[in-house]
């Protein structure tokens, strides 16, 4: 059973930016797809970005030139960046694990895995 702890949400004011971290235990994440989704009051929860075992990536165009998806496999860890932060960017952060780890998907439902969620608020 893989566990998923994600850090370092915060309150951060526009333009500003942040850097998310999952680590995991239980698993090694070099197994699998690994996504962030984040979820916004009263909206659906929706994937920002993924980063394959080979370490291709996809983006959301909403975050596209501004986020960074990585993995560090020795340390068991996968990272968000964002810069150029936005307030529509405030939400609740979520890293997931897919055991497919040859595709992208974009559906929460694909995911095996999940973090408790990390809070970021950028102030306007």
């Amino acid at each position: 059973q893989v566990r998923l702890v994600e850090s370092g949400g915060g309150l951060v004011q526009a333009g500003g930016s942040l850097r998310l971290s999952c680590a995991a235990s239980g698993g090694t994440l070099s197994r699998y797809t690994m996504g962030w989704f984040r979820q916004a009051p009263g909206k659906e929860r929706e994937c920002v970005a993924a980063i394959t075992w080979s370490s291709s990536t996809y983006y959301a165009d909403s975050v596209k030139g501004r986020f960074t998806v990585s993995r560090d496999n020795a340390k068991n860890t996968v990272y968000l960046q964002m810069n150029s932060l936005k307030a529509e960017d405030t939400a609740v952060y979520y890293c997931a694990a897919d055991e497919n780890r040859v595709r992208f998907s974009t559906n929460a439902r694909s995911y095996d895995y999940w973090g408790q969620g990390t809070q970021v608020t950028v102030s306007s």
